[in-house]
C-alpha cells in the first residue's frame, strides 16, 4: 500500500472506533461523569503509548524542548477542550444533534487545511465533502435535532467540538513534519490532562460516580484503550501521511458505522442508512480521486516509512 492508501485505512479505522464508541458511552456516561471519564480514557491511552514508546526508544528522536511545549499545546486544545466539549455537548443536548453538528468538522478542516497549511481549496475537495455531508444528513435525519433553549448549552458546546477538532487535526498534520505519530499522540494525551484534571475536580462536587460493575469497567477500558490510545494514534497517522483535507472525509465513517452499529440495539436497516452510506462513500471516492496539484509535505521520509 502506498501512504495515501494507508493514511485513509487509519482514518477510516479510527472513525469507525469512534463510531461504535457512542453505544459504550452511552453505557459509562451515566455512571462515570463526562470529564472524569475523558481523564481516565486520556490516562489509560497515555499509559499504553508510554509503552510503545519504551519498547520503541532506540529508533524514535526524542523532541526539543521546544517540540514538547508545542505537542502539550496542541493535546490541550484537541483532547482538553475539542473533546471536552464533544462530552459536555453530548451529556446537555441529544445524539442526533450530536451526530449533526460534530459532522461539520470535516468542513472546518478543508478551510483551516487552505488558510494554515496553504492546500487548495478545490472544487473537487469542495464537492467531496458536500456530498459526504448529505449522507450525514439523510442517514441522522434533521426533523429529529432538537434546537430549543433546553439544549442550547449542548448546542454550542457540540459546535466548540468541531471547529476545535478541525484547527487541532490541521496542527497534527503541521507537528507530524518531524515528531513521530507515536509521540505527538502520547504528549498530546498530556497536554488534555493539564485541562481534564481540574475539570473533573470540579465536576466531582455536583456530580458523583453511580455504581461502578464489570460491564462499566470493560467500557471503561474499551473506551481508553482501543478508542483513545488506538483510535487517536490511526487519526493522528492519516494526518501525517495524507492531505488534511482529504484526510478528513474519513470522520464521515463515524455516524456511517454508528448507525449500522445500531442495528444490534434494536434499530432497523433503513432505506436512508443505504442512501446516506452511498453518498459517504461517493464523496470519499472523490476525494481521493488523483488532481494536478503538488502534494503538501507535511512529514519528513522518515515518517512515511
Amino acid at each position: 500500500m502506498t501512504a495515501a492508501q494507508r493514511g485513509i485505512l487509519y482514518g477510516l479505522l479510527a472513525a469507525a472506533i469512534w463510531g461504535g464508541m457512542y453505544i459504550v458511552s452511552d453505557l459509562v456516561l451515566p455512571i462515570v461523569p463526562p470529564f472524569l471519564l475523558l481523564t481516565i480514557r486520556l490516562l489509560l491511552g497515555a499509559l499504553v503509548l508510554a509503552l510503545l514508546v519504551y519498547t520503541r526508544r532506540s529508533q524514535l528522536r526524542r523532541p526539543a524542548r521546544g517540540e514538547i511545549i508545542q505537542l502539550l499545546a496542541v493535546g490541550f486544545l484537541g483532547f482538553g477542550i475539542s473533546v471536552g466539549a464533544q462530552f459536555v455537548g453530548t451529556d446537555e443536548s441529544t445524539a442526533v444533534n450530536g451526530a449533526l453538528v460534530t459532522s461539520a468538522a470535516p468542513a472546518f478542516i478543508l478551510v483551516f487545511a487552505a488558510l494554515f497549511l496553504k492546500e487548495r481549496l478545490t472544487l473537487q475537495r469542495i464537492a467531496a465533502v458536500l456530498l459526504a455531508s448529505i449522507g450525514v444528513l439523510v442517514i441522522v435525519d434533521p426533523t429529529q435535532a432538537d434546537f430549543s433553549s433546553a439544549a442550547f448549552r449542548g448546542n454550542v458546546a457540540l459546535a466548540a467540538a468541531a471547529i476545535t477538532w478541525g484547527l487541532y487535526s490541521i496542527m497534527v498534520r503541521k507537528v507530524s513534519a518531524q515528531v513521530d505519530t507515536l509521540i505527538v499522540t502520547l504528549v498530546g494525551f498530556l497536554g488534555g490532562l493539564l485541562l481534564t484534571i481540574p475539570a473533573a475536580a470540579l465536576e466531582s462536587f455536583g456530580r458523583p460516580v453511580g455504581s461502578i460493575d464489570a460491564l462499566v469497567v470493560l467500557g471503561i477500558l474499551y473506551l481508553g484503550v482501543v478508542s483513545t490510545a488506538g483510535a487517536m494514534w490511526l487519526w493522528n497517522r492519516a494526518f501525517a501521511l495524507v492531505d488534511a483535507s482529504t484526510a478528513s472525509l474519513c470522520f464521515f465513517a463515524q455516524p456511517l458505522v454508528g448507525a449500522v452499529l445500531g442495528v444490534f440495539i434494536g434499530q432497523p436497516i433503513t432505506p436512508s442508512l443505504w442512501i446516506g452510506g452511498l453518498f459517504i462513500g461517493v464523496g470519499v471516492l472523490l476525494a481521493l480521486r488523483p488532481s494536478r496539484k503538488v502534494p503538501f509535505r507535511a512529514q519528513s521520509s522518515s515518517e512515511v516509512s
